[in-house]
């Protein structure tokens, strides 16, 4: 009896064992998809769009096109910048077309949205194209990562930069939707941290189309800095607008374009967005791996630009997932999701990089300077990088983190 007890209890033991030896090399419906959920026709299309497709290909396609023997496939939709719309093609996507992951997800909104289906659904959701810093705490998910950038580092590395230089009173045009209020309360702590004050705001609707009101407020304010907490096409006409106005030749006023990829900058020209400051994640021209891998994406490009730190990000994202899928033998969200969190990202768009509890992909980022006509010395020549900020400065501690999954 003894040792049939024994044998028995060594059979039990192995059950639990079963389905997890039975997970190695498995991979759900025998592919794996990826979904570019972005906005491919509207005022963050330059930011995100057909770039963001572009790089998740070119990863799919430097990884071999197969993970664990099996087919890896590319799929995109346009969200229209609406969370509903994003919300309903998640599901679809997850439930019908078995979608293991998506990515992009441009405008907080819709990012907010996809990440609460995904972790419904027991997917993955990777965040590159928005930024606002509720996804990495109160909004955070087991099943998600903000990969590229967020409002906390932004506001971080930009408003410390311009109070030091002496713009210690600030009035803010923020975009009225998650990612604008998140970059304007965190610049604002920034700016008041450091001894400045915060004289008011303007809320604008997305896709503003007149900016004339709303700078006429913040002329009136006497702020010394007017800083733009929106993005995409919105900073362009406010930037554009600003320069009609005649405030960046006052010399009283300055602005800060707290969100400026160099897609923003090559829409505006030099002569009128020369000496913004900006803190960006990637710059195509940083070093040789950066300009290897983006003139391979230039190439590429129907319309012929250089890739944005969203892009660099998508391509990025989309092999450290892939390597985690490889490693985990299998495409199940919670083991992908780990092996994401174990294995440090080393790439041309990050050296040790790490996915916190928070979900929160940590790596350094740049505060850059854009560069006088004179200065450049071509197309897309636009940035100096005045400074390295290393990741554990740039972005949100994690002791001061409201994510639930963050112990404390």
């Amino acid at each position: 009896m003894k040792l049939k007890t024994i044998a028995l209890a060594a059979i039990a033991a192995l059950v639990p064992a079963l389905p997890a030896a039975a997970q190695q090399g498995k991979i759900s419906d025998d592919v794996v998809k990826i979904g570019v959920l972005t906005d491919m026709s509207g005022l963050y299309s330059d930011l995100s769009g057909e770039g963001s497709v572009t790089a998740a290909k070119m990863a799919v396609e430097d990884f071999g096109g197969k993970v664990l023997g099996k087919p890896i496939e590319v799929i995109s939709s346009d969200h229209q910048n609406k969370s509903d719309i994003a919300a309903a093609r998640a599901r679809e996507w997850f439930d019908a077309q078995k979608v293991d992951m998506i990515t992009d997800l441009v405008t907080s909104s819709t990012a907010l949205a996809v990440v609460d289906v995904a972790h419904k659904k027991n997917r993955i959701a990777i965040v590159n194209g928005a930024g606002s810093s509720k996804l990495t705490n109160e909004n955070c998910t087991p099943n998600s990562i903000l990969y590229s950038w967020d409002t906390y580092a932004l506001a971080n590395g930009t408003a410390n930069a311009v109070v030091k230089q002496g713009g210690d009173s600030w009035y803010f045009l923020t975009a009225d939707y998650a990612f604008g209020q998140s970059l304007e309360k965190d610049a604002g702590n920034v700016v008041k941290a450091n001894g400045g004050k915060v004289l008011g705001a303007s809320r604008h609707p997305l896709n503003a189309s007149d900016f004339s009101s709303f700078l006429l407020s913040a002329q009136t304010s006497g702020a010394k800095v007017i800083a733009l907490a929106n993005a995409g096409g919105d900073t362009d006409n406010a930037i554009k607008a600003a320069r009609e106005f005649g405030i960046t030749k006052s010399g009283k006023q300055s602005l800060a374009a707290l969100l400026l990829t160099i897609n923003d900058v090559h829409s505006v020209g030099l002569e009128t967005a020369q000496g913004l400051y900006a803190t960006d994640a990637f710059y195509w021209d940083y070093n040789d791996e950066t300009r290897a891998w983006s003139k391979r994406f230039y190439a590429k490009m129907h319309n012929r630009k250089m890739p944005n730190m969203i892009h660099a990000g998508v391509y990025s994202s989309t092999i450290h997932y892939l390597k985690a899928v490889q490693a985990a033998g299998t495409d199940e969200a919670g083991a992908v999701m780990a092996k994401m969190r174990e294995m440090p990202v080393n790439d041309f768009f990050a050296k040790n990089g790490r996915i916190r509890a928070d979900g929160r992909m940590v790596h350094d980022m740049y505060l850059v300077q854009i560069k006088k006509p004179s200065e450049s010395k071509g197309p897309w020549d636009y940035y100096n990088i005045k400074a390295v900020i290393p990741g554990d400065q740039a972005f949100q501690p994690l002791s001061q983190s409201t994510c639930p999954l963050v112990k404390k």
